[in-house]
């Protein structure tokens, strides 16, 4: 009888939603779904989530999964591939929680309650499940130092104030993607357009792995592109400003993540697909929202095209990227002065990226 290929679960934390997913050996989904809890009410609805739902998922599992892997979106300059977790590991990452505290925190709340789940429901399997991690800044640990070095005093860049990236999960997937569609193709640009937004830069080198050379995300997941509600890059003085005119950093924090992108520019809504049915309509700030998140995207590609020197393959990934048809037939006709160059759609799939991964770095 032939061994059963073996699975992997797979957990993706955020701010006030779980993603689980259960992945065979080549990352193909088994069974995915995403739940949401309000983070309102602490820790305990996560945790709430967990007992409900996912410790039912994981008892019924057939066969059992071989381990588990986490999306971690910040690792810092340490962790740049997939990781056991030990206590030792997880003390390094508490420590880095406050560079991404809507999703590390989460992340590691729901990895200390598996842990307690499986020490004691996992006598009878004979040991607990392994717990691993991924990490959404890893991919870009090959950024050059031009490229994640801020110009700002010695002391401050000593603290480790620098560019990290993240979406570099689905980056990488897009990355491996296009390299087994397009073989050719050594310069190719990745945008990831969703909730949150990103480019990367990736250069292939003939014969090598694809690499990620620059990218628009930095110290945190709010500097770059128009986002759904977070305002991307912004004059720094401009925050001063309003720091100086008495606006708390926790007023500034929220209004910035929360309140500011799509929402903010259009004070309708974050999702794309209501504003262009609102500025078919006549919609004037679902109309601006649309342009400034167009006219930043362009210029985020054009600099990453720089990056690179040229580019053979831009592909869109994410729920914009992947389904706002109006957006791509826009990207075409502005970005006809790169040709020759494939315009295309990769779906994002960090999971099965993530079970590939883990079960590779398991293997004795």
């Amino acid at each position: 009888m032939a061994t059963p290929s073996p699975t992997v679960l797979v957990l993706n934390s955020g701010s006030s939603s779980l993603k689980a997913s259960l992945r065979d050996g080549t990352g193909e989904r088994l069974w995915q779904e995403q739940r949401a809890f309000d983070s309102r009410d602490g820790s305990r609805a996560l945790e709430t989530l967990l007992e409900q739902w996912l410790a039912p998922v994981i008892a019924a599992a057939d066969p059992a999964p071989a381990l588990v892997a986490h999306r971690i979106v910040h690792g810092g300059a340490g962790f740049t591939g997939p990781t056991r977790l030990t206590p030792a590991v997880l003390g390094e990452l508490e420590a880095l929680v406050p560079l991404a505290p809507l999703h590390n925190g989460p992340a590691l709340q729901a990895i200390a309650w598996l842990q307690g789940w499986l020490e004691a429901h996992g006598a009878a399997a004979g040991a607990p499940l392994p717990q691993w991690a991924c990490f959404d800044t890893g991919f870009h640990a090959t950024l050059p130092p031009a490229a994640f070095t801020y110009a700002l005093p010695a002391a401050w860049r000593q603290q480790g104030l620098r560019r990290y990236g993240f979406h570099g999960l689905n980056h990488q997937h897009v990355a491996e993607t296009v390299a087994r569609l397009h073989p050719g193709a050594r310069r190719v640009i990745s945008c990831h357009l969703g909730a949150g937004c990103s480019l990367c830069a990736i250069a292939t080198p003939a014969g090598g792995r694809p690499r990620s050379i620059d990218t628009t995300m930095g110290f945190t997941p709010l500097e770059g592109l128009v986002m759904a509600s977070r305002s991307g890059s912004v004059d720094p003085g401009l925050l001063l400003h309003l720091l100086r005119q008495g606006v708390s950093t926790e007023d500034l924090d929220r209004s910035l993540n929360q309140a500011s992108g799509l929402r903010g520019l259009s004070e309708l809504s974050g999702d794309m697909r209501e504003l262009r049915t609102a500025a078919a309509a006549g919609h004037d700030g679902a109309a601006l929202a649309i342009a400034v998140f167009r006219h930043r995207l362009l210029q985020g590609i054009g600099a990453m095209a720089a990056s690179l020197g040229g580019v053979e393959v831009i592909a869109l990934t994410g729920g914009i990227g992947e389904h706002d048809d109006a957006l791509i037939e826009e990207l075409r006709e502005r970005l006809d002065w790169l040709q020759p160059l494939v315009l295309t759609r990769v779906a994002a799939d960090e999971e099965g990226l993530m079970a590939r991964q883990c079960l590779a770095a398991s293997q004795p």
